[in-house]
């Protein structure tokens, strides 16, 4: 599967090298966040990367909802502790819980769909900055810290109204920046559909914390650094292959 790159497994137990980390956000899913930069004093394994090998291992259900706890570093082992038929989670060795599953319904672990649906829903998560972002921090005049950016995954919610599908493809719906104080919460709408029709939909929401008043000039200098490390990163990538 194509997520065997982005971590290493031993026995029932997995985890997640720098490297490997920071590739799936940037190769993957094109999030740029310095966060998951492999030299980055702060650096977390991406919510999405823990997301996809929980449904690679568990499978995709018609109703899920996946709660973030915690932020996980590199060389920690982890390992799937099921408390139900309902519920999963990632937990590591002392049992710290970083990421809960609570699931319903039908379940399809048909691999070629399960990766499908992986990576049609963490190309589309990766998208939140600039272009979904920005546009919300604009609208309410408050932004993230430019210098350092933090925003932290807290929750996604998947239903399907069938699971008798095959590539079904993420699609934006609508967004939301709902601000109190120095925190906000934004929420992200978005739909699956296969062909014309909608099979599914979803909610992911993240937490913004020390926003502070918008300024244009420092948003466009935290685009430009943006899309100038994603020039660099691919550039470098393409003189590697």
């Amino acid at each position: 599967m194509f997520l065997e790159p982005y971590f290493s497994s031993n026995g029932n137990q997995f985890e997640f090298t720098r490297q490997q980390a920071s590739h799936f956000a940037k190769v993957v899913a094109g999030d740029f966040n310095p966060i998951h930069d492999e030299d980055n004093k702060r650096f977390c394994v991406p919510g999405d990367l823990l997301f996809a090998v929980l449904l690679k291992k568990q499978g995709v259900s018609q109703k899920m909802r996946f709660d973030f706890s915690g932020m996980v570093s590199d060389g920690i082992a982890l390992h799937i502790e099921k408390k139900c038929d309902r519920q999963a989670s990632v937990v590591d060795a002392n049992g710290k819980e970083y990421l809960q599953m609570d699931r319903e319904g039908e379940i399809n672990q048909d691999p070629a769909f399960v990766e499908h649906v992986v990576t049609n829903y963490v190309q589309f998560s990766g998208m939140n900055f600039p272009h979904i972002m920005v546009p919300l921090m604009q609208e309410q005049q408050m932004m993230i810290n430019c210098q350092r950016p933090l925003v932290i995954y807290e929750s996604m919610e998947v239903e399907f109204s069938r699971l008798d599908i095959c590539n079904p493809e993420v699609e934006f719906n609508s967004a939301t920046f709902d601000v109190d104080g120095k925190r906000g919460v934004v929420t992200l709408n978005f739909d699956f559909k296969q062909g014309v029709d909608i099979v599914g939909k979803g909610i992911k929401r993240m937490v913004a914390s020390g926003l502070k008043e918008y300024s244009q000039d420092d948003i466009d200098g935290l685009v430009s650094r943006f899309n100038e490390r994603k020039k660099t990163f691919l550039a470098q990538l393409n003189q590697a292959a």
